[in-house]
């Protein structure tokens, strides 16, 4: 009996060596103790690139990636392990990234992120390499060395540009933020940031999507739709493809445009139809520009002069980069005229009312219907019918 009680209490403490590895006989296990490590390593790294300390960066892994970034002005950096793959003294950490652009980002920028660590002969974890998390978007220092040029009213980061080059579009956004303030208020940051990838694939990386979907595409404005006033700055991403064919005037109507985006993101819902989120963006993006609309909308106008009038306002899909330009081109237009005739009949202000109570609105079905009654006074159907004599007369 005795013989047994000490073979049962030898096996116990077998079994506890052969743990001990594992949870180390406390309940932890090494995987949480590798995660711990992995979290005070990133921590390092964090703040040395807050600080723009080069030396305390390399002594938290591979130098390459520093001098990308290095001319970003962040204000916040962070990192948070999520998950932990170790097999032997490598590791795969994914981490959720967090970070604020000084003077911009009201709230940090969230972004997934994949790194590979290894570790030394001091057995400290360090940092191999960092890339967006699978499927995730690009950063655009992961695309280059980030070059920055400061606006009054706006910051240009751009991989590939000349100074010079990057100096104008901070011009441009530069007057696109007041005119945008004058059209729609104050009720904004009244500054942008604006991102300048070095190629059209360069674009879609940002955006997390196939080139073929932007190409032709002059500018998109990333950002939550009804975000509330602690939402971190929207980006402007250029095409530098397609915005950097068009003339002078043409750059300036974009960045308004896609500025206006910006502005109005907080009163933009699920509700707001595309024809007027967009709408409302080209007809602050023209306003001043002296362009009429014949000029403006070249695809309408070849429509209503040769009596294919659209029998109702553009749907969401309208909007589709299908590939068909001129089909996108319509819809856009009829978006602008739209606003357009609500600005000339009804008032400028009775146009950003509508554009709010449209937004504010819990749920599409009814979101239209309910603010041209309550701000316009009138229903789908009879706006509707002046839309289209309202094409006719000015095509005309």
């Amino acid at each position: 009996m005795a013989g047994r009680r000490r073979a049962s209490g030898s096996g116990v403490v077998v079994v506890c060596l052969l743990l001990v590895s594992l949870v180390g006989c406390g309940g932890r296990s090494v995987t949480d103790v590798a995660l711990e490590s992995v979290q005070r390593v990133l921590d390092r790294r964090a703040e040395a690139i807050v600080e723009q300390d080069e030396s305390a960066f390399v002594r938290t892994g591979a130098q390459s990636g520093f001098d990308d970034l290095r001319a970003v002005p962040f204000a916040e950096w962070s990192y948070r392990v999520t998950a932990l793959r170790r097999a032997g003294d490598t590791a795969t950490a994914e981490a959720e990234l967090r970070y604020r652009i000084e003077g911009n980002d009201r709230a940090p920028v969230t972004a997934a992120r994949r790194l590979r660590l290894s570790l030394d002969a001091g057995g400290e974890w360090y940092v191999e390499s960092e890339r967006p998390a699978q499927k995730s978007a690009e950063q655009l220092w992961d695309q280059g060395r980030v070059d920055v040029v400061r606006g009054a009213r706006s910051i240009v980061l751009g991989v590939g540009q000349s100074a010079e080059r990057l100096s104008t579009f901070a011009d441009l956004a530069d007057r696109a933020v007041p005119a945008v303030t004058q059209a729609w208020g104050t009720e904004w940051p009244r500054r942008v940031v604006v991102l300048v990838p070095e190629s059209l694939e360069g674009m879609a990386g940002l955006l997390g999507s196939p080139a073929s979907s932007y190409r032709g595409i002059a500018a998109v404005t990333t950002g939550e739709t009804g975000a509330p006033a602690g939402a971190p700055a929207d980006r402007i991403i250029l095409n530098p493809v397609a915005y950097g064919v068009l003339g002078q005037s043409g750059k300036q109507v974009v960045l308004t445009h896609e500025t206006t985006h910006v502005a109005t993101r907080a009163h933009t819902s699920a509700a707001t139809p595309l024809w007027l989120s967009e709408g409302y963006a080209d007809w602050v993006g023209y306003l001043g520009s002296g362009r009429t609309p014949s000029d403006a909308a070249p695809e309408l106008w070849r429509a209503v002069t040769e009596g294919e009038i659209p029998a109702g306002l553009p749907t969401d899909e309208d909007f589709g980069f299908t590939g068909d330009s001129a089909g996108l081109a319509q819809a856009y237009e009829s978006g602008w005229m739209a606003c357009r005739m609500i600005a000339d009949r009804w008032g400028e202000v009775r146009l950003g009312e509508f554009y709010r109570a449209v937004g504010a609105h819990e749920k599409r079905s009814g979101a239209v219907e309910d603010a041209m009654a309550k701000v316009l006074g009138t229903t789908l159907a009879d706006f509707t019918a002046q839309w289209r004599e309202y094409l006719r007369s000015q095509f005309a």
